[in-house]
């Protein structure tokens, strides 16, 4: 594991080494996968017992067909798994702390070395009838399963398997709860297995905007927005990376056609012309975890050796705001709670803030809270109500809007998003943060 961590990392720490645009050593394929299952199995080890025991069940059953995956499930099987196989039910047994958590699944197959099966079709042709008998046999008090109002990613059992799993369970169905805790536990807890290689992920990204925010890939006056972000899709191929969003890159520009009074972004798809603001919002992940990634650069206008003060302002506004809101982060507080304090803070200090930031792990947009979002900077029922939890990873995406004297007073949007852990008692960034616009051409090193 030391040597494919070492692969993953790049000489030097900070983002803006980065500018250089260093390819990280990004590791074979193979390699991959046995790193993506050990930190499969740390999970299974670690966490999934003591979030069960902090829930207080002592059975969880997750069901999952072929490509109707519970996504609890999904982030459960082997990298060389593309998803569930036929039916599986998987099943978690708390046989105390000294035997430990059983895993087992009623399957056709096992699931890797994660899973043995306990099923053999050709004694017990119904399955469903064995997910009966192997749960009475161990008795369980309360039994787990993932049925959420709020959370879709602790709301995987469809309807089809509940029904089927009530009838074969018969009198048992009434031990049946469900927990939002107990799967967003599962997903948004960072182990020290995630940690050690989080940051050489994150990397790549840091690596990878930069390049495309240059000179190397923009010509100003010819390279389209859209130029960029396929230019970012054929990188993300080239290292095999998980591009589990769109690219997106926008515009800003002080005046000129399609500018709308008091809204300087342009529309989709133009020209990249000297004096833009420039906003890249750019996703990928490697061993199932993912990062989140949004950068400013600004085009320089001929003559230029800097971008307009009221522009590098608006970038120390955003940062601004990130601060205010890692400073908000308290365990057991709600993500309401630490909306509501991150903007008190930050709009103390002289920002116009708007907050819109999530978890992120095993999904981009990851279990657990939400604290604020775009279009609403007021407390949000049910996602907003969940609480901060340790050893989690966050997506702080934020923006500040700030008026830029140089382009005539507007108000303009400085949009950022990092990732960052919480250890429960501080906020760090994994592989640090945007402090400076980046500049288009960068200029004699």
């Amino acid at each position: 594991m030391k040597t494919f961590i070492a692969s993953l990392l790049l000489a030097g720490a900070s983002v803006a080494a980065a500018q250089d645009y260093q390819r990280p050593a990004v590791p074979s394929l193979r390699d991959r996968v046995a790193a993506h299952d050990r930190l499969v199995k740390a999970r299974l080890d670690r966490v999934v017992p003591r979030i069960m025991r902090e829930v207080g069940v002592d059975m969880w059953v997750l069901v999952a067909s072929e490509y109707n995956e519970d996504p609890v499930v999904k982030a459960m099987l082997p990298a060389t798994w593309a998803s569930a196989r036929r039916r599986m039910v998987l099943i978690f047994f708390d046989r105390g702390p000294e035997q430990g958590v059983e895993r087992l699944a009623i399957a056709r197959y096992p699931v890797g070395d994660l899973f043995p099966s306990l099923w053999n079709p050709e004694q017990q042709p119904e399955q469903w009838a064995r997910v009966a008998q192997v749960i009475a046999e161990r008795n369980p008090k309360r039994i787990a399963a993932n049925i959420s109002r709020d959370f879709a990613l602790a709301d995987g059992l469809a309807t089809g398997e509940y029904r089927q799993l009530v009838t074969a369970l018969g009198p048992m169905a009434s031990r049946l709860e469900s927990h939002d805790r107990l799967a967003l536990g599962v997903l948004e807890t960072r182990t020290p297995e995630d940690m050690d290689v989080y940051q050489g992920i994150m990397r790549v990204a840091h690596s990878l905007i930069p390049e495309g925010l240059s000179e190397k890939v923009i010509t100003p006056g010819v390279t389209t927005t859209q130029d960029v972000v396929w230019w970012y899709r054929e990188r993300l191929a080239d290292l095999r990376q998980d591009a589990w969003c769109q690219p997106s890159v926008t515009v800003q520009r002080a005046s000129g056609p399609g500018i709308v009074p008091g809204r300087q972004t342009l529309p989709d798809n133009v020209v990249i012309m000297p004096g833009d603001l420039l906003h890249v919002d750019f996703c990928a992940g490697m061993l199932g975890l993912k990062t989140d990634t949004q950068q400013l650069a600004y085009v320089l206008k001929p003559g230029e050796t800097d971008a307009p003060a009221g522009l590098k302002a608006g970038m120390a506004a955003a940062n601004k705001v990130q601060d205010a809101l890692v400073a908000s982060f308290k365990t057991g507080l709600t993500g309401n709670e630490v909306l509501m304090a991150a903007r008190r803070q930050a709009i103390a200090a002289g920002t116009n803030p708007i907050i819109y930031t999530h978890s992120i792990g095993l999904h981009g947009h990851g279990a657990g809270p939400w604290i604020g979002s775009w279009e609403n900077q007021n407390p949000i029922a049910g996602r907003g109500e969940y609480r901060i939890y340790p050893d989690t990873a966050w997506s702080i995406e934020l923006a500040a809007l700030h008026k830029v004297p140089e382009w005539g007073g507007a108000e303009v949007r400085f949009p950022l998003e990092v990732d960052g852990y919480w250890n429960g008692s501080s906020f760090r960034w994994i592989d640090g943060r945007q402090t400076q616009l980046m500049l288009i051409p960068r200029g004699p090193k």
